[in-house]
């Protein structure tokens, strides 16, 4: 990934701020306005920008692939996802330009007004869990004991299969279970529907079959002109 503008606009920022301060360091040039006036750029305005920036950039970067599999625990979901032969659910999304390189961001965030730092504050509790349990394990022994936090919400499937299109509601079972699963009492992502996202974490016992998920690649996949 190339840094973008605003990388660089935060890096020259700090590299002026810390210029300004080693040189009244060195120097030790009278208190005038002029070098009051600079060292309020040094201190504050420059350093503030630089902070802001920083944050910025820090968090954009947090919805990317990169990021969440940057803990080795991740290995096998971010490969799963980035494989174009999967057919499971996190793969097929992933090769949707909606989701991308954002899948994991945009399939697992909170949505709302608050959605965006609701799932940061949770993303620190998987930050919190890796660094004081699952930093130590290998894979094989780290994958048995992943689980989501909680149960995955319809309402993030919802976000762009609404459950009132005629194609939605065309599928008999869509249409049998519509109540249960616009409540949250039929999960979208159980073994019963379109399986699990990721499916080699769960037991194979429940796993759906591949011509199940296959069935589902094919349903979703826009029509060729």
């Amino acid at each position: 990934m190339h840094a973008s503008p605003l990388s660089w606009i935060a890096f020259g920022s700090a590299l002026i701020a810390a210029a300004i301060l080693v040189h009244y360091l060195v120097w030790r040039p009278k208190l005038t306005a002029q070098v009051k006036v600079t060292l309020i750029m040094g201190l504050g305005v420059l350093p503030i920008m630089t902070a802001l920036i920083g944050n910025m950039e820090g968090l954009a970067a947090t919805e990317h692939h990169a990021f969440c599999g940057s803990c080795h625990t991740m290995d096998r979901h971010l490969e799963d996802a980035n494989d174009p032969d999967s057919i499971s659910l996190a793969a097929i999304h992933s090769r949707n330009n909606k989701f991308g390189d954002k899948s994991c961001y945009v399939c697992h965030k909170d949505y709302g007004m608050f959605g965006y730092a609701l799932t940061k504050i949770g993303g620190m509790g998987h930050v919190y869990y890796f660094l004081t349990e699952f930093m130590w394990m290998d894979m094989d022994e780290a994958l048995p004991k992943i689980h989501i936090a909680r149960p995955f919400k319809n309402e993030n499937c919802m976000q762009c299969h609404t459950t009132t299109g005629f194609l939605w509601n065309g599928v008999v079972d869509h249409a049998g279970l519509l109540d249960d699963l616009r409540a949250g009492e039929t999960s979208c992502v159980s073994a019963g529907c379109h399986g699990y996202a990721h499916p080699f974490s769960k037991p194979d016992e429940e796993t759906p079959s591949e011509a199940e998920a296959r069935a589902t690649e094919e349903l979703w996949k826009p029509e060729e002109t």
